[in-house]
This record gives C-alpha cells, structure tokens and sequence, in this order.
C-alpha cells in the first residue's frame, strides 16, 4: 500500500489553495474549478470543493464535531526561517517554534479552514538519525 495524497475540503478553494501555494511555496495544478493538486517530491496535497463531496454520497460527510484530529507535517530544513515566512502568511500561529521532547522544533499553525499544520526539524540526536 502507498499513501498517494492527503486531500482537503474547503468551502473556498480559492483561498486554501492560495495559502497552500505560499506556504508550500509551490503552484497548483488545477483539474476543475473544484479540484487541485500541489505536489512535492515527498506528498501531494489535493484540494476539493465541497461541492466535490456529491460524489463520494453527501457533502455533509465533512461536517466533523472534532476540529484538529489531524495534523499535516512537513519536515523543513531550519523551522525558525519557516517561521519569519510563515507568521506573514496567517493569524492563527498556535505554538511558536519549541523544541519538543521528542527532539523536533516545532512550529505549529492553521491554514485558512483550521487544519493544523506543523513545520518541523529535527535537533536532537535521536530525531536527526531518524529523518
């Protein structure tokens, strides 16, 4: 099994595929009016409309009663260079970086429909063999 993408649901494509853009400094790919694809050489990130959700038996299977489950992570060379980039891009900075227990800077942040997203490096020994 290979994971091929993580897609994102919007109500404003638009916006979530501006912000995507700048944050993953990449351009978009656009298939339809409702549906885009930016790709890395590690991950694709596909953005849907609601409107693409008809397809798949209701567009209400979005409506999630739990908002921050997931996390998209992206490994960064220097996340405190992210992070001059990144405080421009969005008010929703949740954690500056730190350095976490486990051994990675961390910064965390919200894209535009409060996903969370956290750029990281690893510093400590044991994360810098792991990555």
């Amino acid at each position: 099994m290979k994971l091929a993408s993580l897609r994102i649901i919007t109500k404003d494509i638009r916006q979530s595929v501006q912000f995507y853009e700048k944050v993953m400094e990449s351009t978009a790919q656009w298939f339809t009016e409702d549906f885009a694809e930016l790709r890395t050489n590690s991950i694709t990130i596909a953005i849907g409309s609601t409107r693409t959700m008809k397809m798949f038996g209701g567009e209400h299977l979005t409506e999630s009663k739990n908002q921050g489950n997931i996390i998209i992570e992206f490994l960064v060379t220097d996340v405190d260079d992210e992070y001059e980039r990144i405080k421009n891009l969005t008010d929703h900075i949740v954690q500056e970086p730190t350095t976490m227990p486990w051994g990675n800077r961390s910064l965390l942040f919200c894209d535009p429909d409060g996903n969370l997203i956290n750029f990281f490096t690893p510093v400590s020994f044991e994360a810098i063999q792991k990555f």
